[in-house]
């Protein structure tokens, strides 16, 4: 089944390596996440996530478009039907482009979802965003999920099954760890989108991420676009080291 938000995703396949790489604003006050968005050169992608959001506000999404950024609004959305219809229509008509959603949520909210961010994007002369739906976190270990959780399922299984759950619901694209790619290409080709955190460049540390990869090796297993944070942010030359993820994706 193709996504409805699939006719979205056309700018996310481009071959240009700055299109495949979201940087992630995590950890960073309202300032300093506009002073970075201004300050590297060739950045088209940023990520919002709760915290600067919870900081900062919608505004901050404007703000960062004002600046010709695209924005991946990264709140994981899970809650009742209604309520996620409702926020994910106020996230589309802000103009953030990616928007995360929880694939656990079920069928009936990833279907309203989808409808009201739409909408949303509609109401505002904005075209229609892609949802992504978070299948596990890359935070998760697989004994732990399966003893805290109460999960039978292998993290693959667990993946793969909300992956199909969010592709027959509509969902354009997953977020998913880099090594779950590979699989969840095989089951759904392009135009559904992939986007994997996770992401470690050479000579990174993993950080708080378990199941990680290079750059140039999720995207030769099927990924999207890349979310790549503090080995960026952190960097003492952030422009340099997100000029040296770009070569690693041609190189």
């Amino acid at each position: 089944m193709e996504a409805v938000g699939a006719v979205a995703l056309a700018p996310l396949l481009s071959a240009n390596p700055a299109d495949r790489i979201i940087v992630a604003l995590d950890g960073m006050v309202p300032e300093q996440a506009l002073a970075f968005g201004a300050q590297v050169e060739g950045l088209r992608w940023v990520k919002v996530g709760l915290e600067l959001f919870v900081q900062a506000g919608p505004g901050v999404v404007t703000q960062l478009r004002d600046q010709g950024l695209r924005v991946f609004l990264d709140l994981k959305f899970h809650d009742i039907p209604a309520t996620m219809a409702g926020a994910c229509r106020r996230a589309a008509a802000l103009g953030a482009e990616l928007i995360t959603v929880h694939a656990c949520a079920g069928s009936e909210a990833l279907l309203q979802a989808q409808a009201a961010a739409q909408e949303g994007a509609c109401s505002s002369g904005l075209a229609a965003p892609t949802l992504l739906a978070v299948t596990v976190l890359t935070s998760w270990e697989e004994r732990r999920l399966q003893r805290e959780l109460a999960v039978s399922q292998s993290i693959a299984e667990r993946v793969e099954g909300l992956a199909a759950l969010s592709a027959t619901a509509g969902i354009g694209g997953c977020v998913c760890s880099p090594l779950e790619a590979a699989a969840l290409r095989a089951q759904h080709p392009a135009p559904f989108a992939l986007v994997t955190p996770g992401i470690r460049p050479a000579g990174s540390v993993a950080g708080d991420q378990v199941r990680v990869m290079g750059p140039a090796e999720a995207i030769a297993a099927g990924a999207s676009q890349l979310v790549i944070g503090r080995p960026i942010t952190a960097a003492s030359d952030p422009g340099g080291a997100f000029s040296a993820c770009c070569r690693e994706l041609v190189s």
